[in-house]
């Protein structure tokens, strides 16, 4: 889906306030309060939109320690394992990757105790799991994230959102 300039201006001010009623939502952007409501049914069908969510603090839930694990499978094992992953409520994101590991993961702990233990008891045991390597945050330095903005950005960059990587001038020989 193309989003013009109206559509954008929707999904920011929903993406800073999800909780904004329509008729708020419209005035914002300028548009009445059925034609709002069109368009932003017209995002959620298209997938733009998602869902809708509440931004919850980790450390006032007790969370004090995030890691981010690299992990390695057994490649015939990666059904099982992402399946095992989606359904662990500590394992908050799950990528795919490539280089070293094959996945990397975001976790949550309340202390190095809980951390330690469900590393060994839990994350090593999950289907597959060939080897592992923990990193841990010291402090978060940016989470806030728009992707509003940057799709905005980046079409006011005449770059469209997923942009293929340029290949070198040089030639191998």
């Amino acid at each position: 889906m193309d989003l013009d300039a109206l559509d954008h201006k929707i999904v920011s001010a929903l993406e800073a306030d999800a909780r904004i009623s329509f008729a708020a939502l419209a005035d914002l952007v300028g548009l009445s309060k059925t034609p709002c409501w069109k368009r932003v049914k017209a995002l959620e069908d298209a997938g733009v939109i998602r869902g809708y969510r509440t931004l919850l603090d980790p450390a006032q839930l007790g969370f004090g320690l995030e890691a981010f694990v690299q992990v390695s499978i057994d490649v015939e094992r990666f059904d099982a394992f992402e399946a095992a992953v989606r359904s662990h409520p500590l394992i908050t994101r799950c990528h795919a990757t490539t280089g070293e590991a094959d996945y990397l993961l975001h976790i949550l702990a309340t202390d190095m105790a809980a951390l330690d233990r469900l590393l060994r008891q839990e994350l090593n045991r999950l289907p597959g799991v060939r080897h592992t390597v923990t990193s841990m945050s010291t402090r978060e330095i940016k989470s806030d994230i728009s992707l509003a903005e940057a799709a905005r950005h980046t079409s006011q960059q005449g770059v469209s959102a997923v942009s293929p990587i340029p290949r070198s001038r040089a030639t191998l020989s």
